[in-house]
């Protein structure tokens, strides 16, 4: 099933991650391990934005997807179908 995730990341910790150098390597990584169609990132209520067209084939698999963001980022995530 496509869905669209909307990662929201916090200013802090990724200021902190660009500062490091870091931020490029983590994303990389990220959209590496879940191979989404198509990414795009943009600024929305003063946080930066990623979204991200995934193919979800099994429901129960949802988490695997906002976990790295959860992890690097302290992001919050949205689904939708």
């Amino acid at each position: 099933m496509r869905m669209m995730l909307r990662a929201s990341l916090p200013n802090e910790p990724f200021n902190t991650l660009i500062r490091e150098n870091k931020a490029g390597a983590l994303i990389q990584k990220i959209l590496g391990e879940l191979k989404p169609e198509a990414v795009y990132f943009s600024e929305q209520d003063g946080t930066r934005h990623a979204t991200l067209i995934i193919d979800v084939a099994d429901p129960s698999k949802i988490p695997t997807f906002a976990e790295p963001f959860f992890l690097c980022f302290n992001a919050k995530c949205h689904f939708s179908v």
